[in-house]
């Protein structure tokens, strides 16, 4: 038996909910709080999603906008610092079993996606949770090698140099003539 540990911020949307009319999610202190953990991050200081559900029989096609204030570390100096994100969404809930109903188990496939095309997310029964999808859509946001405003400053105490960084003979010679 295995333990499901509930979504942090759960927002369960039954069909016959959908009237047309724009939502606006907002994560409260506790669910930030829990999110922050999830996403290995310092902390989730706002997160509001304002969309629209657009439905097409048993599919639901998602439409807005996400943003969200955090706190992250550095992946240079693991300072924190913060971070605005303002992301378009676009995604759709499917009836579960309807994106590859064919499909073996053990079959595999290759996908090719278009620009247009949207995430497709299964969902059983008559309710999908869209604030799981909204926490989902946050994570991949989330820069996980965001540098913060005192990389530099680190990369230099340690004596990193960054890749793109011109090296070689020529750069040698280059920098010689610089301090003449």
């Amino acid at each position: 038996m295995t333990d499901v540990t509930p979504p942090e911020f759960s927002r369960p949307i039954t069909l016959r909910q959908i009237t047309g009319q724009p939502l606006v999610l907002e994560a409260n202190e506790q669910e930030r709080t829990g999110l922050a953990r999830r996403l290995a991050i310092t902390s989730v200081d706002r997160l509001v999603a304002r969309v629209a559900l657009d439905r097409q029989g048993e599919r639901v096609g998602v439409t807005g906008t996400l943003k969200a204030d955090i706190t992250q570390p550095c992946a240079v100096s693991g300072e924190d610092f913060p971070v605005h994100i303002a992301e378009d969404i676009a995604l759709r809930f499917v009836p579960e079993g309807s994106i590859h109903p064919s499909l073996q188990e053990d079959e595999e496939i290759e996908i090719e996606l278009e620009a247009e095309d949207l995430d497709e997310i299964e969902y059983a029964g008559e309710k999908f949770d869209l604030g799981e999808a909204i926490a989902q859509s946050l994570a991949l946001a989330i820069d996980p090698y965001a540098e913060g405003p005192n990389a530099e400053e680190a990369r230099k105490k340690a004596g990193i140099e960054l890749d793109d960084a011109p090296r070689g003979p020529l750069a040698e010679a280059l920098k010689g003539l610089g301090s003449k």
